[in-house]
Formats: structure tokens, C-alpha cells, sequence
């Protein structure tokens, strides 16, 4: 699975999650997106989407959103095939303590290290908004497709940004929607809740 799973699906096929993402967004009003963020479990999903997109010759950027305790980030950023973290990600779903066959770091623009509070924070602003949970891999991609979005309304950029809903959040009750969790965890999810509140009411992400 983790070997080989960016070969699960062709990624120059039609029936592949990269063209569906543009067969989605055909009617919008840019319907070629400026950015596709992803999250890397065994890298698979991101190493199908850039492909895809090279293979397509899209003008769209594609970025990977790692959380703590996994070593992708660190990896990409120093070209360290060998990087590795000593700790399990808190994040189901995503982040590995080694890096993985599937991810290919040279088809991706761009990675951001999300801190897993920001994750919470991201996803329960997601229920919030649309009345509907979601896991923490969720919050991970969202806190960084948000980020690119206030960097483009900084810059006077417009365009589409592309980011997945993962899993349902409904088995993640007494995780990333407990509080009491959080606490144990010693994670503290206020000031991430403040970014995204001030960045959705004004479209400028606070420094």
C-alpha cells in the first residue's frame, strides 16, 4: 500500500481524484485552479494530483499540508530522503515518521507544516461554516488552502483553490471535537480560532 500507492491509479487516466477536481470546478468562474492543496498519508494522492497536473500542462500549483510529528516537510525542504520524526502524527490519516516511496517531492510546488492545533481550529470553523464534521486531515488542508487564499487577496491575485474533504468527522468525537482532549494533549486551539475568525471576517491573515 504505502509503496506503491502513487501507482494505485493512472494518473494520466480519466477516472483518477486530480480529474475529477477539474471536471468539478468545469463551471466555475476559474475553473482551472490556481492552487490544489493536499495531505500526504502515503503520498499517493499528492503524487497522482501534480502528476496529473504536469501531465496536463495546467498553469496550477500544487501544495502538500504536513501536520507536527511527521517528517514530509522536512524532507521536501532539505531534499533529505532520509528524514524521519521520532514521534506518531495526531493527525489520523496523514504525516509518517519516515518518508515514503508513493511521495515524490519533486512533482509538488509547494509544503506548508501545519501545527495540529491549527488543524482542529480549521476544522471545527469547517463544521461552523457548513454545518458538517470532518476529520483532522480535513482542518490540515483547509488552515493551509486558506492561508494561499489570503496570499492571493494580499497580492491582488484571483482564481480557484482546490482542497479535499478526507473523511467524515463523526469517529473523531472524542478527539479533535473534545475539548478535554485538546487539554490532555496540551494543545491550545484559541489562538489558530482567532487567525481563522479575523482572516474569514476581514480576508487578511493576521501576522
Amino acid at each position: 500500500q504505502f509503496t506503491y500507492a502513487e501507482r494505485a491509479t493512472d494518473w494520466r487516466g480519466n477516472n483518477n481524484i486530480a480529474e475529477s477536481v477539474y471536471s468539478q470546478l468545469r463551471l466555475e468562474r476559474h475553473p482551472e485552479p490556481a492552487w490544489i492543496v493536499a495531505t500526504a498519508g502515503t503520498g499517493g494522492t499528492s503524487a497522482t494530483i501534480a502528476r496529473y497536473v504536469h501531465y496536463m500542462q495546467y498553469d496550477t500549483r500544487v501544495c502538500v499540508a504536513d501536520p507536527e510529528n511527521s517528517c514530509f516537510f522536512e524532507g521536501w525542504r532539505d531534499h533529505d530522503a532520509d528524514a524521519s520524526s521520532d514521534r506518531g502524527s495526531r493527525i489520523e490519516g496523514i504525516g509518517r515518521p519516515r518518508m515514503e516511496p508513493s511521495f515524490v517531492p519533486g512533482a509538488i510546488d509547494r509544503m506548508m507544516k501545519v501545527p495540529d492545533a491549527a488543524s482542529v481550529a480549521a476544522v471545527r470553523a469547517l463544521e461552523r461554516a457548513i454545518g458538517r464534521k470532518a476529520g483532522g486531515s480535513t482542518g490540515t488542508g483547509l488552515w493551509s488552502a486558506l492561508k494561499i487564499v489570503a496570499e492571493m487577496v494580499a497580492e491582488g491575485r484571483t482564481g480557484s483553490v482546490v482542497t479535499l474533504i478526507c473523511d467524515p468527522g463523526d469517529r473523531y468525537l472524542d478527539k479533535y471535537y473534545s475539548d478535554a482532549w485538546l487539554e490532555d494533549q496540551g494543545l491550545d486551539m484559541a489562538p489558530y480560532a482567532e487567525t481563522l475568525a479575523s482572516f474569514l471576517a476581514t480576508g487578511r491573515w493576521p501576522e
